[in-house]
């Protein structure tokens, strides 16, 4: 089963490199009159070819084993982009807007919940704006009879007091109509939600009587996530804020990101500490597990290059990497050091700042191993 899927992949990469670009790795064309040939090592490869092969390629920093901290991680929302929506008051649901998975905009009514305490906040807003009419209308009586020295200045100044508590309390009863998102009619209250994005979660039913507070439905943007990497308490005084970092997804994409804040305590069950990661929205979900590498300012770097262990390959006996050129690749042979959590050092044979192939870099080796051996 191995077997065939290496060679059906082979086959695939042999086929996008060959509709991308006519010139093999040992292959002449003339150029001004002169035959230019392509190095044995080298693969000419164009950039829609590497696309379709889905090769990644990465560009690598000195820095050693000792400057990157590899941990597991978790995608999750950050504190304004995930909201738990619920019920102001207790009722009945008597209309449902939005389900599982439907787009929502920041105060879209998700919902109606019929309740009798609706009714009553509706009520109360009512009359305290009545009564705080009726005390403006005092006020005004009492100071047009003191201003014709028919009542006394008490009068006045107690018509002032019961003005100002009717006003007070009106507003407080308009807010908290407000707050429980009544309706235009005070029969309910409308379930809204606060922010933008997509129904990840519904736990209603039309007709089901709702408790106050209970939660509807949960709303999740996806541009606003952060990741949650779990670190050793060693090196913790090793990260600052600002620090680089790169998430590595399955599939063997990765993300760039920044260290946001690294926890000053320990996780009671885990007994590891805590470092937030932002990274760009729109990539990544909540709730996926991935591996992350991060990159401490405070660390002790020294001249060694480390990479996957994906991008070293043995190529003619030795090990070797695929080093992008402007043409494709060209193998590169190198010194490996030490290895830990999936990663390699490099200590020669590579400089800082080149771009290698990561993931499916095996293809390359076996298209040179190919070639060769049609020329032999």
């Amino acid at each position: 089963m191995a077997g065939a899927v290496l060679l059906a992949a082979v086959g695939g990469f042999s086929v996008a490199r060959c509709t991308a670009d006519p010139v093999s790795s040992q292959s002449t064309e003339k150029v001004g009159g002169k035959k230019s040939e392509t190095p044995p090592d080298s693969l000419a490869m164009s950039a829609q070819a590497i696309r379709e092969a889905e090769i990644a390629v990465e560009a690598v920093r000195a820095g050693g084993l000792g400057s990157e901290i590899v941990a597991q991680a978790l995608v999750s929302p950050s504190p304004t982009g995930e909201a738990l929506v619920t019920a102001r008051a207790g009722g009945a649901v008597t209309r449902v807007f939005k389900r599982l998975g439907d787009p929502v905009r920041a105060g879209e009514a998700l919902a109606v919940v019929e309740s009798r305490d609706a009714a009553q906040i509706a009520a109360d807003r009512t009359a305290a704006a009545a009564r705080a009419d009726l005390a403006q209308k005092s006020l005004a009586r009492e100071r047009y009879l003191f201003d014709q020295k028919v009542s006394a200045r008490v009068d006045l100044e107690r018509a002032q007091a019961e003005a100002a508590a009717a006003a007070a309390e009106a507003r407080r009863a308009q807010v908290s109509a407000g707050a429980a998102n009544v309706t235009s009619d005070g029969r309910g209250v409308i379930v809204a939600s606060p922010i933008a994005g997509r129904v990840t979660s519904a736990s209603v039913s039309l007709g089901a009587f709702v408790q106050p507070e209970a939660e509807l439905f949960r709303v999740a943007d996806p541009s606003q996530i952060q990741v949650e990497a779990a670190i050793t308490p060693g090196d913790i005084a090793r990260l600052a804020p600002g620090d680089r970092a790169v998430v590595e997804l399955a599939d063997g994409r990765t993300v760039e990101g920044k260290v946001r804040a690294v926890t000053p305590t320990l996780n009671n069950e885990t007994r590891s500490a805590t470092a937030v990661l932002d990274v760009p929205g729109g990539i990544l979900q909540p709730g996926l597990g991935v591996r992350v590498r991060l990159m401490p300012s405070r660390g002790s770097p020294t001249d060694s290059i480390v990479v996957s262990e994906d991008a070293v390959q043995s190529f003619e006996g030795r090990d070797a990497v695929f080093v992008r050129t402007p043409q494709g690749f060209r193998a590169r042979f190198v010194t490996l050091g030490q290895r830990s959590a999936g990663r390699i050092e490099i200590v020669s044979g590579l400089k800082s700042g080149e771009t290698i192939a990561t993931r499916n870099a095996f293809l390359l080796k076996a298209e040179l191993g190919k070639g060769a051996g049609e020329e032999e």
